[in-house]
């Protein structure tokens, strides 16, 4: 063993028990890794180890992830859901199971943690209405959105990573639908096992686990995890930082619900002429199914009708006193025959402006306006802010609507408007707190982000560009179309995530360039090729599941994709089942709740750590046989071929 293999392997043990313990954020123990690769002579020159950053990998990714944040802000993925939740909203454990399945049909395109973050609200209120402990329902569809990683080139950026790294070692790049077949399988049997043995391995988490416990410190580094893994600012990143949820929901005494730690907002809905809606019940009404918005009154023609039954029947017209989250009357603009009323009085340009915002604002104990409703301040006419809803402070106060509701310290404010304005508003009277313009999707251009979306893979399945022209042809096209302002795209990828896999391409050139992957690959098959070259091929997909659970994904197969190369090379056949093993392995994530979209229902479920290993064990055997099975049969373990 030279120098430069050991400098390398003690490089990649180092590397393992800092990702391992989270002793230093991911992108930042990448970086260090990268430096001390460059440092010392003989191992990578500059120009070899920041090669990764300018690779077509990366410029794959960042277009991915421009062009599902076109998706996501235009609202597709949410009106899928809505649609799914306006189906099946009288029977709710079908419901369940539709947004499980939707979930996985939309991860095989889009990114796990985007879809899961999409579908938790309608999860909640799913399992709410079905009685059914929340445990029950998130663990699956966190679940469900990993398992279709496997169904496309760009299910998951693994895939991509490894893809884009095969030209180094003179292997073709894998297709898009290359994985097809195997992913599709166990995408099939994964969510068979989801559906209907799952719930009954997960056991009834009511309650969050004990705040000085062992459990509460991993929901602690897992979320330090996701902050880290994947910096998204979309839908429900707020439950990832919120408590636990209590036994029962909880209230503040004057009857809102505070759901999971989240405030809710009074707003008032009017129904459009020719709503779906009019002519129903309340109790028919999608509000409480789809949205879960809880009307507390209705005024027709003046008269107000206070806590309607839900026999009362709905007319063209209504103003409806509705209370959520800031996020469900957000919603209001993707279901068709309701409007938020002060956006409805406003006209179109006013909210098509890609520089409108949507924020929270917390009226200050020495502000100008306490004491006083937004109609005598003359809010909107003032700041050219208009308020969409309002969460009053104080348990004794009675719900009215916004423009008669006298505002007092304390109170939180749901606001819109232009940028300038809004920040016009920071000050003595206001203080300005989360920007939830997420929340907020642009509906309208759901049409074009959705062509460009699947205009793009279209161009390269058929190979009439490459993915990375053809991914990044969408991303100035959603621009001047306005589904996103520039803004949003840059904040919309993830460079951490970047960091990561530019750093760990230098290192998995390393372990090439010094001889430490063809080290690794002799050790391997002279301790389990004399058992056959399929033992090889179980030992590397068993030792990239280990990897992963501790590693971020892409990581994980990073390094362990020139060794597997290196290995198939020695012995003296394709080396694709090889990398196929490691592929489908690196996204086998179920054991641990360190993967993103684990975080994301870790705490709304109020799961412990072994709940993780208890379900996601037995799926990661199904993945794992079913995958180990099928390999050989779509990429042969056949002698290389000679030239």
């Amino acid at each position: 063993m030279t120098f430069e293999v050991a400098y390398v392997l003690l490089l990649l043990v180092a590397a393992l028990v800092l990702f391992a313990r989270d002793v230093l954020p991911l992108d930042v123990t990448s970086l260090i890794l990268l430096l001390l690769l460059v440092l010392p002579p003989k191992i990578l020159t500059p120009a070899e180890a920041l090669a990764g950053f300018g690779s077509e990998t990366i410029i794959t990714l960042v277009s991915l992830f421009v062009l599902t944040a076109g998706i996501t802000r235009t609202g597709v993925v949410e009106r899928l859901g809505l649609r799914i939740a306006s189906v099946a909203r009288n029977r709710p454990v079908a419901m369940t199971r539709l947004l499980l399945i939707t979930c996985t049909s939309v991860s095989g395109f889009i990114s796990n943690t985007v879809t899961t973050a999409a579908m938790l609200p309608l999860a909640i209120g799913s399992s709410r209405r079905a009685r059914v402990p929340l445990s029950q329902v998130l663990m699956p569809l966190a679940f469900a959105s990993i398992l279709s990683g496997g169904v496309t080139i760009i299910s998951t950026s693994t895939n991509l990573v490894v893809s884009g790294e095969l030209p180094r070692y003179g292997l073709e790049p894998i297709g898009f639908f290359e994985m097809a077949p195997i992913g599709v399988v166990v995408t099939v049997l994964g969510m068979i096992y989801l559906l209907f043995l799952a719930p009954r391995l997960i056991p009834e988490r009511h309650g969050a686990p004990d705040p000085g416990g062992a459990a509460a410190e991993l929901a602690a580094d897992a979320r330090r995890a996701m902050r880290r893994l994947f910096h998204w600012r979309g839908p429900l990143a707020e439950p990832v930082e919120a408590a636990p949820p209590p036994a029962a929901p909880a209230t503040n005494g004057n009857g809102v619900i505070e759901r999971y730690g989240l405030r809710t907002y009074l707003t008032e809905v009017v129904l459009s002429p020719g709503s779906p809606m009019a002519g129903t019940s309340l109790g028919e009404s999608r509000l409480g199914e789809a949205i879960d918005l809880m009307v507390v009154g209705v005024r027709r023609s003046g008269k107000k009708v206070v806590a309607p039954r839900p026999s009362f029947v709905l007319h063209e017209g209504d103003v409806l006193l509705v209370e959520g989250r800031a996020e469900d009357v957000l919603a209001v603009k993707d279901s068709a025959g309701i409007e938020i009323k002060p956006e409805f009085e406003l006209s179109d340009p006013d909210l098509q402006s890609e520089d409108v915002r949507m924020v929270e604002a917390m009226v200050l104990p020495r502000s100008e306006l306490i004491g006083g409703t937004l109609q005598d301040v003359q809010f909107r006419e003032r700041t050219g802010v208009t308020v969409l809803g309002l969460h009053v402070a104080l348990a004794s106060r009675a719900r009215k609507p916004l423009s008669h509701q006298r505002l007092e310290a304390g109170d939180m404010l749901l606001l819109q408007g232009r940028r300038q304005d809004i920040d016009r508003l920071d000050g003595d009277d206001l203080m300005l707190l989360q920007d939830k313009s997420g929340h907020h999707p642009r509906s309208p251009k759901a049409t074009i982000a959705t062509c460009v979306f699947v205009g793009a893979i279209v161009l390269a399945t058929t190979r009439v560009l490459p993915l990375s022209v053809s991914l990044m042809l969408g991303i100035p096209i959603l621009i001047l179309t306005r589904c996103l302002t520039t803004e949003e795209a840059y904040e919309s990828v993830d460079w951490r995530l970047m960091v990561l896999i530019g750093s760990m391409m230098a290192f998995g050139a390393a372990m090439s360039k010094t001889g430490a992957a063809d080290w690794l690959a002799e050790l391997l098959v002279r301790h389990v090729a004399p058992m056959g070259s399929y033992a090889v091929l179980i030992g590397f997909f068993a030792v990239t599941v280990i990897l992963t659970q501790p590693m971020s994904n892409q990581a994980a197969a990073l390094v362990l994709l020139p060794v597997a190369i290196h290995t198939a090379q020695n012995l003296g056949i394709e080396p694709r089942p090889l990398v196929m093993a490691v592929t489908f392995a690196a996204s086998c994530s179920f054991l641990t709740p360190l993967e993103p979209s684990c975080v994301l229902v870790y705490g709304p479920g109020g799961y412990r750590f072994f709940d993780f290993v208890r379900v996601g064990g037995l799926l990661t055997v199904i993945v794992f046989v079913v995958s180990v099975l099928m390999i050989p049969m779509y990429w042969p373990i056949v002698p290389v071929a000679s030239p």
